[in-house]
Formats: structure tokens, C-alpha cells, sequence
């Protein structure tokens, strides 16, 4: 999991027994790079300047950058970014 979904599931809400539970499956977090901020960035301005979609282009951009298909339960909001590459799941 990227740090930036990490930090979006931290934001909950949660529970203290949810965390725990996460923090056993995920154990592994991905960091942020500067091409993964690069790539966002270029995600960000193609896809509109949207308000309220910087995180999901970070998101994208890590998956896209590392060739990871992305797993999410929003596949509506990483649609607009399969054209850039990016596999979903």
C-alpha cells in the first residue's frame, strides 16, 4: 500500500481495533518519490485540475510508476487514469 493510501485510511474514521487489524494485514507502505510526485502532478493537470482528486493522482501515479495494478473498492475515481497506464484490480 502507497503511504498516501495509507494516510487516507488513517484519516478513518476508525477504529482502534480496526487499525490494529490493518496494521497486521498491511505491513508493508510504499513511499512517496519524486517521480511518483511528477507523474501525479502530470495525472493532476490532465485529468482537469479537479478539486478534491490530488490524493487519487498520487495514488495512481505510485501504483503506474511501479507497474502495480491498483486494488480499490473507488474504481470509478482511477477510471480517467488507465488511459495513462495504470492497471486497476
Amino acid at each position: 500500500m502507497t503511504s498516501i493510501a495509507w494516510t487516507e485510511f488513517l484519516c478513518g474514521p476508525l477504529k482502534p481495533e480496526e487499525l490494529v487489524l490493518a496494521e497486521q494485514i498491511v505491513t508493508v507502505r510504499i513511499d512517496y518519490s519524486e517521480q511518483d510526485a511528477r507523474r501525479a502532478a502530470e495525472f493532476f493537470n490532465a485529468t482537469g485540475r479537479r478539486r478534491g482528486t490530488l490524493a487519487d493522482c498520487m495514488i495512481a501515479a505510485s501504483a503506474r510508476e511501479r507497474g502495480a495494478a491498483l486494488v480499490t473498492m473507488n474504481v470509478q475515481d482511477f477510471q480517467c487514469f488507465e488511459s495513462f497506464g495504470l492497471k486497476l484490480a
